[in-house]
């Protein structure tokens, strides 16, 4: 998933599809764990995407409180 992709979403959304991705990556890790995968790099693809989520999130709490600071300044 691109980062233009997970600006677009909503908050709400960005959660929903995290909690999402980290179900599919403990189910692929233990899949892989009994017997290997045909493309183990998927396991790879979704920890970034994963990282990818959690840093837009954060990204968004940062400037919900750049915002805040402003308006008390």
């Amino acid at each position: 998933m691109e980062q233009k992709v997970i600006r677009e979403m909503t908050t709400g959304e960005i959660k929903e599809r995290l909690d999402e991705e980290k179900r599919q990556l403990v189910k692929l890790k233990l899949n892989h764990a009994v017997s290997p995968l045909e493309n183990p790099n998927k396991i790879k693809a979704y920890r970034r995407t994963i990282a990818r989520l959690e840093t837009e999130l954060r990204h968004r709490v940062l400037q919900g409180d750049e915002k805040k600071q402003q308006v008390t300044n």
